[in-house]
């Protein structure tokens, strides 16, 4: 049974917003990363904890106070409409935001862990060279990285994907707009149209597996474990 052109709408959707909340993380995961694995202080502790929360909280609690802050009475949405960008609640924007809250251990936690296992010499070896901390951090740990790196990116872009919870009650079921791939298979069901969403879960479960699959035979550091 062929995609229908809302499947195809909610599958571009999805490869969208997977591939902008993928980009954000590494960028903004990555210094969260690096200060974890660097750092000494007291709030260690408190600042990993509130990165992995998104593994223990069920998604329509996370979802339910993300769209109270994001809301026209909360902070986020007071500031955006304040700045003239309206409300993020059942928009896309509002999508990218709620994922990369929910996504951000799937992308945090496998960077810490590859520079934690750089060690001390190489830093320690660039510094007598007199590199300065940003040329250590680009030239050293980022290369020595390079698989953690590709952990993250991989886990970052399957969790999006694989999103259900936080998106229905960021985004709503706004077909071109907000609606993903795991909202439209909810759709299907709900319609009683088994054989759609069986196409789409079928995808999804080859995706899983492809990725899977990817993370454990291209990864080289996982291949040596």
């Amino acid at each position: 049974m062929p995609f229908s052109s809302e499947d195809w709408g909610a599958i571009r959707l999805t490869l969208e917003l997977a591939t902008v909340v993928t980009a954000l993380l590494l960028l903004v995961g990555t210094p969260i990363a690096w200060w974890l694995a660097r750092t000494r202080s007291w709030l260690k502790g408190p600042v990993g904890a509130v990165v992995a929360l998104p593994l223990v909280l069920p998604p329509t609690v996370l979802g339910f106070y993300l769209l109270l802050a994001m809301g026209p009475n909360g902070p986020v949405g007071a500031l955006t409409e304040s700045l003239g960008l309206g409300r993020l609640p059942f928009t896309f924007a509002g999508l990218v935001v709620a994922s990369v809250f929910y996504s951000m251990p799937f992308v945090v936690q496998p960077l810490q862990n590859a520079f934690e296992a750089l060690g001390e010499r190489p830093l320690e070896a660039a510094a007598t060279l007199r590199a300065g901390p940003l040329d250590t951090f680009f030239s050293v740990a980022v290369p020595l990285a390079r698989p953690g790196f590709l952990t993250a990116a991989i886990l970052g872009f399957a969790h999006t994907v694989g999103e259900f919870g936080v998106v229905l009650m960021i985004g709503g079921n706004i077909p071109e707009r907000t609606r993903v791939v795991s909202v439209q298979i909810y759709d299907h069901v709900e319609a009683m149209e088994y054989g759609q969403a069986h196409v789409l879960a079928a995808g999804m479960v080859i995706f899983a597996f492809v990725v899977l699959l990817g993370l454990y035979t291209l990864n080289p550091t996982r291949r040596r474990a």
